[in-house]
């Protein structure tokens, strides 16, 4: 388990992370309670689209591990799973996206192998370098499918699978 969200858990120093940063107008926020991160807030696609949480830099070897498991209950739009790791691309920092669906107000478990991760850069997708699951440096959840409108999303568990 990386965390549960319970005060017997790490605290992964989340922080907010929206396309303003970039001249977009999404906004998001996050809120812990009762054991859940709840992500939430409303994408605009006129300028980056996208509004993410991440966790403050860590160093985590996965490397006996095949890749992360979350329990969700979402809103029936598509989210990104995103890592970093030590890599770089022209002296800047990559990070690994894999993409996964939610169901309107459903728990559920989603398995996501390390395999699936695709190396990117500012959102554009690279040829690698491949992920290295012995370097992992952060991890955080991102929603950028391209659609406008409120997004929420509640992660009640994290784990190295």
């Amino acid at each position: 388990m990386l965390t549960d969200f319970t005060a017997s858990s790490s605290d992964l120093g989340w922080y907010v992370v929206n396309d303003n940063v970039m001249g977009g107008r999404s906004e998001g926020d996050f809120e812990l309670e009762r054991g859940e991160l709840c992500f939430t807030g409303h994408t605009n696609t006129n300028g980056g689209g996208f509004s993410s949480i991440r966790t403050k830099p860590m160093q985590l070897d996965l490397s006996n591990h095949a890749g992360i498991r979350l329990r969700v209950r979402g809103d029936g739009r598509r989210y990104t799973w995103r890592l970093t790791s030590a890599a770089r691309w022209r002296g800047e920092q990559v990070s690994y996206w894999a993409d996964f669906d939610t169901a309107s107000d459903t728990w559920r478990v989603v398995e996501i192998p390390f395999s699936r991760f695709v190396p990117r850069f500012r959102g554009y997708q690279l040829d690698g370098p491949p992920l290295d699951t012995r370097q992992i440096t952060g991890m955080g959840l991102m929603i950028y499918d391209k659609r406008d409108g409120p997004f929420e999303l509640c992660l009640a568990q994290v784990h190295a699978r």
